[in-house]
């Protein structure tokens, strides 16, 4: 049983399975992906620019000082826009379709800063980006995560780490390239804040080999990720692959580490409903962001920020038609 360590030097910005793997690992082995965040360094090289009022000037030339270059990827199909900066892929000798990839979250470890951003613009990633006022740019927030445990956003606002990877996946059956921005059942941006240090993911082998790659890490994110941003960052994430052979999967599936569904604590709800279980989501959320700027003076992007990384949207009924209900959690234990 080996341990490995593959670089950010190994990034591809899409699924296929044409890509060829990093290097090929046996059942049992332990490999480390060094990972980059979601905005593959702009919002690094251009933190002057975007930094929030009264960050810590030291943090601003940390980040800045981490930024690394743009970088090209020539094989990727103009027609796919966007994607995620993963690492990998990894191949797992004697992986076939058929069989199940077994993936130990064994470890991640935070970088020095992360960021979560907003956005008015309609077409972005976000729930709630056509109610964000007169606001006409996006808004960036860095977070200082040098203390490992815990980010803070404002003063008496606290947010503990939940870290877990947004994407972690394997090549698909089908040719061609595929975008990483919607999740699918060979697992993707899945943005499930539960695989945490001691969870499982099991994934239906498509490929030979599976080829594994993972990357978009969350320090924090609530269930939902309503901007579209957790709180963002590089990080290292360790993880132990097996095989089940003769095993398949209709899609990904997991085991916790038996931590809460949420943060721990009391919280504050709002409710959503409509036929439309999205148009619920954004009812439920809208309440929330009145109650964060009435209760807790905030900004609507502020608002809007800090329930993409703690505020989780739950389905609490589908069944009493024509309404369904989604439900908005506050945990009440990140203020003071």
């Amino acid at each position: 049983m080996a341990t490995h360590r593959v670089s950010s030097d190994h990034i591809h910005t899409y699924w296929s399975n044409a890509i060829t793997p990093v290097l090929t690992v046996q059942p049992g082995d332990t490999v480390t992906f060094e990972t980059l965040e979601a905005s593959y360094g702009s919002v690094a090289r251009n933190v002057r620019e975007f930094a929030q009022p009264g960050l810590d000037p030291e943090l601003i030339e940390i980040i800045a000082a981490d930024a690394y270059p743009e970088r090209s990827h020539p094989d990727r199909d103009p027609a796919i826009r966007g994607g995620h900066a993963l690492t990998g892929p990894v191949a797992i000798d004697g992986a076939e379709p058929g069989d199940t990839l077994v993936v130990d979250i064994v470890d991640i470890k935070p970088a020095a800063w992360g960021y979560t951003s907003c956005s008015p613009n309609p077409e972005r990633l976000g729930l709630l980006n056509d109610d964000l006022g007169d606001l006409t740019n996006s808004v960036y927030w860095y977070f200082d995560l040098r203390n490992g445990d815990y980010a803070d956003f404002k003063p008496g606002i606290r947010i503990p780490v939940g870290p877990h990877p947004g994407v972690m996946g394997i090549a698909q059956a089908e040719k061609g390239q595929l975008s990483t921005i919607p999740p699918r059942t060979n697992g993707g941006n899945m943005d499930i804040r539960h695989l945490q240090p001691g969870a499982t993911l099991y994934l239906p082998v498509q490929a030979p080999g599976a080829l594994f790659s993972t990357g978009d890490v969350h320090f924090a994110m609530g269930d939902g990720e309503v901007t579209g941003t957790g709180i963002e960052m590089n990080a290292d994430v360790t993880v132990r692959f097996d095989v089940i052979k003769g095993q398949t999967l209709p899609g990904p599936q997991l085991r916790t580490n038996g931590q809460p569904l949420s943060i721990p604590g009391p919280a504050y709800a709002t409710t959503g409903f409509d036929p439309d279980v999205r148009e619920a989501a954004r009812i439920a959320l809208r309440a929330m962001l009145d109650h964060l700027q009435a209760e807790y003076g905030l900004s609507r992007p502020e608002a809007y920020i800090l329930s993409s990384v703690v505020v989780d949207l739950k389905i609490s009924q589908i069944v009493d038609r024509p309404n369904w209900t989604v439900t908005a959690y506050l945990p009440l234990s990140i203020f003071g």
